[in-house]
């Protein structure tokens, strides 16, 4: 695959020290472009050489009344559509995975490809924590936390993979939401039965009784989730405090078993543990595409490109469908997708010396507007591509974040997937909660669990 030729000064400064200084300090003059050639989380500002990027202007923010169940882009057509036929025309644009789904599926799957707009944006206090964090966070502990740190993006100017992983993982994603969705194991056939869960996630600095340096020092942040169908799973309750430093102390996980009627730790509920719900299908460090430690693998930048990746993805958030309508044997109808060309990180994690997981090797594909895993490549133990992984992803307006509308992974060699979707839920976002402390506490999970 090519990499984009014409890169701007600061990326060039960038990719030339990221093999070989892996604690590299930002200096005052690079922390300068912030807001400037960069924005303030260190994406370009401007447009690629082609036009076919556009120069970015400040993204869809919260002060525009902008409903995500409304797609703002309906009169759009794709610009041209991405077959098994013209693969090869588009493939320096894809990933190895994208490429796969077209050729497996070669009848049925297809890449509409529209107009691209770049609509992530992040509340002030986001940006500015993110300049701060540019000149000031370290990473610890051989890259597995941080110091220094303040909520969010910690290495608007990455240095090395390590960082870029590392702003995925504290990227803003609303402070405090509670989020409803079905995951939707499909089988071979394409049936399916939805497993539908009801979550809460909240950064520390947003909880109702107020940020405590002594309780929430190393607290990445708080999650709670519960199954409330099919019946035989209802009533499975997950609690999970996530560290910052997982070296100084990893991450604490409870979970709640309706048949039990018991709270048990979870010290399993990382890695390559499978995810409860998914049938197999993702494990538990795939949820957000990547989540967890990054312990296990060595990270390196591999290049900076242009791709055409999910974006803007409003249709498959569109609360009149069906998951009858949506969900087919093989992918989700791809009439429903949307795909833009937009510039991200490419990164690889390949597995360290006398350490395990599932998967090998491991390709991210980073949008650099919001930070988030756009695409991922998962291989196999025999460095097999084995599956790949959609992020769609929409800017939520009323929620000034940009998160996922859909997420689908998908299992090349079981040619079986999981989607996540939210359509047939009344609420399926909500921002600004107002949950305090002890929601995230042992004694609410016992509680919730006897209701």
């Amino acid at each position: 695959m090519k990499f984009i030729n014409k890169i701007s000064t600061p990326l060039l400064f960038i990719l030339a020290v990221v093999q070989t200084n892996v604690n590299a300090k930002v200096t005052p003059e690079e922390a300068a472009k912030l807001g400037k050639e960069l924005t303030l989380i260190g994406a370009e500002k401007a447009g690629n050489q082609a036009g076919t990027i556009p120069a970015y202007t400040g993204g869809l923010t919260a002060d525009r009344n902008v409903d995500y169940r409304v797609n703002i882009f309906a009169d759009e057509q794709p610009l041209f559509t991405i077959t098994a036929k013209n693969v090869d025309q588009y493939q320096d644009n894809l990933s190895p995975g994208q490429i796969a789904l077209l050729k497996q599926y070669p009848d049925t799957y297809f890449m509409p490809v529209y107009k691209t707009h770049r609509t992530a944006s992040q509340p002030q206090q986001v940006l500015h924590k993110a300049k701060v964090n540019a000149l000031n966070t370290v990473l610890l502990d051989d890259g597995n936390g941080l110091g220094n740190f303040d909520e969010t993006i910690p290495f608007a100017i990455p240095k090395s993979g390590l960082e870029v992983i590392w702003n995925h993982i504290t990227r803003y994603r609303g402070g405090n939401v509670a989020r409803n969705f079905s995951m939707i194991p499909v089988q071979r056939n394409g049936s399916f039965t939805p497993v539908k869960l009801v979550t809460e996630f909240s950064s520390p600095q947003y909880i109702s009784d107020g940020y405590d340096e002594n309780k929430d020092d190393n607290i990445l942040f708080y999650y709670t989730s519960k199954i409330t169908s099919p019946a035989r799973l209802s009533g499975t309750l997950l609690l999970i405090h996530e560290t910052i430093d997982q070296i100084k102390a990893p991450r604490k996980a409870w979970t709640y078993n309706p048949g039990q009627r018991r709270v048990r730790r979870a010290p399993n509920v990382a890695y390559d543990a499978p995810n409860n719900g998914s049938d197999g299908l993702r494990t538990t460090d795939q949820v957000d595409m990547f989540a967890g430690s990054p312990m296990r693998y060595n990270w390196k930048i591999v290049g900076k490109k242009e791709l055409y990746i999910p974006y803007n993805s409003y249709a498959l958030a569109n609360p009149d469908l069906e998951y009858d309508d949506m969900v087919q044997a093989n992918h989700v109808d791809q009439t429903l997708t949307r795909y833009e060309l937009h510039r991200v990180w490419q990164i690889e994690a390949s597995i360290k010396d006398k350490t395990r997981n599932i998967y090998s090797k491991r390709v991210f594909y980073i949008d650099e507007d919001s930070w988030q895993i756009s695409i991922a490549d998962l291989y196999d133990d025999k460095n097999l591509l084995w599956r790949v992984s959609e992020a769609h992803q929409l800017q939520y307006a009323v929620g000034n974040t940009n998160f996922v509308s859909a997420e689908i992974y998908h299992d090349l060699m079981a040619e079986r997937y999981l989607a996540i979707l939210s359509n047939e839920i009344k609420e399926p976002i909500v921002f600004e909660q107002q949950s305090s402390r002890k929601d995230f506490s042992l004694g609410a999970l016992r509680r919730s669990g006897k209701r």
